[in-house]
């Protein structure tokens, strides 16, 4: 006989039929329209068959009509899994409050990205988003609608033309675009553009101003080189002067070169920290070189984006010797001359130009080299100077 429909559904076991009388009992099944199916003879005495659970219990009648026995096989669909997960009452409960812990976690905002920003602070807009209810561990349920968000921290956050808000998850973004603000023209008062040194100048150009001095010219510290004076107006004289300028450096430079390296040899320090307290774990015991250093490095513990005041603390104390090295004249006379160059630049700006170098004296005494250098450099010479009022020319 065919499978009756929704056999899962309703549920279903699986009989073996006893007695001698079992045709007189497949005669009565049929005349009460009870309906069994994958029948199946096991011997003279015995079958095999399945029947809905809804049929099984008018069955006894049957059964003692016909004076034979049944006996449940197997047990199949939704009633018998409804209680079998019954008699399991903890595991069921244990399987509930894992889904109603999913579900409450999965119902929060974890995490809140700021993007956009580049004047305004980042803590700015996260305080401004927690006042509108936006922060971690916060219910998604209780966040208003996306666009009030969005105005109301527009309106909030000063500097801004427009703020997006989004969910995706349990992650809330905040996209800011800032408004752009006019440049500021900055009000300049009368000045002259003075020569800060004595140099010879090499190239001059007057963007705002009347130039009072020419190409290969030598000036003094103090000359006026453009003027903020035009007729009866007084403006801010702005442009570029270069020229030459001899700087005199007195150089000591060490043949005998010293220097710290490490050897390779270490000892390992660990460390558990909480907060300021650290406790040591190994490592113990004196360190017995002469000279050492220590290497300090932290793994703290982190949960997301942030970093947990406790971890671990690692220490590596490096055995240290210093090295002599023995360099010729020359090579002390040129790294004397390097570090005296760099100071130059340092001083006068990265756009200074060392033109010539003539070194005026030079001596060895005492492991040292002693030398006078001259430098001709072209550097900028200008600086400001206001004008005073009724000053003139």
């Amino acid at each position: 006989m065919k499978t009756p429909g929704l056999t899962k559904l309703r549920g279903s076991v699986k009989v073996t039929v006893r007695g001698e009388r079992i045709e007189i009992f497949i005669n009565e099944l049929a005349k009460e329209r009870i309906e069994v199916w994958n029948l199946r003879p096991l011997a003279p005495d015995r079958m095999e068959m399945e029947i809905v659970i809804s049929d099984y219990f008018r069955l006894r009648p049957l059964l003692k009509k016909t004076s034979c026995r049944v006996h449940v096989d197997k047990r199949a669909g939704l009633p018998f899994f409804w209680i079998r997960i019954f008699r399991r009452k903890w595991f069921l409960a244990g399987f509930t409050l894992f889904f109603l812990i999913i579900f409450a976690l999965s119902s929060m905002v974890w995490d809140v990205e700021v993007k956009g920003n580049k004047k305004i602070a980042t803590e700015d807009i996260l305080l401004a988003a927690r006042e509108e209810g936006i922060y971690p561990f916060q219910w998604i349920f209780r966040l208003p609608e996306q666009d009030k968000l969005s105005k109301d921290l527009t309106r909030k956050l000063k500097g801004t033309s427009w703020v997006g808000v989004s969910k995706s998850g349990t992650k809330v973004t905040i996209e800011v675009v800032e408004a752009a603000k006019p440049k500021n023209t900055e009000l300049l008062s009368p000045r002259h553009l003075i020569s800060k040194t004595d140099a010879v100048v090499t190239h001059i150009f007057a963007e705002r101003g009347q130039p009072e001095v020419s190409k290969n010219q030598r000036v003094k510290k103090g000359s006026v080189l453009i003027t903020g004076v035009q007729g009866d107006f007084q403006v801010a004289a702005k442009g570029e002067v270069r020229g030459l300028v001899w700087h005199e450096y007195t150089i000591e430079a060490p043949l005998v070169l010293r220097q710290k390296v490490f050897t390779g040899e270490k000892k390992e320090r660990g460390y558990l920290y909480f907060g300021d307290t650290a406790v040591q774990i190994w490592g113990y015991g004196k360190v017995k070189y002469e000279q050492s250093q220590t290497l300090t490095r932290l793994d703290p513990l982190t949960w997301r984006e942030w970093k947990l005041p406790l971890g671990w603390m690692s220490e590596d104390v490096m055995e240290v010797t210093e090295l002599e090295t023995k360099q010729s004249p020359e090579m002390t006379i040129q790294r004397g001359l390097e570090r005296a160059k760099l100071d130059i630049l340092a001083k006068n700006g990265a756009d200074a130009r060392i033109v010539q170098q003539k070194i005026l004296h030079e001596n060895t005494d005492n492991g040292k080299v002693y030398m006078k250098v001259l430098f001709e450099v072209e550097q900028n010479i200008a600086e400001e100077f206001p004008i005073v009022h009724n000053q003139g020319e």
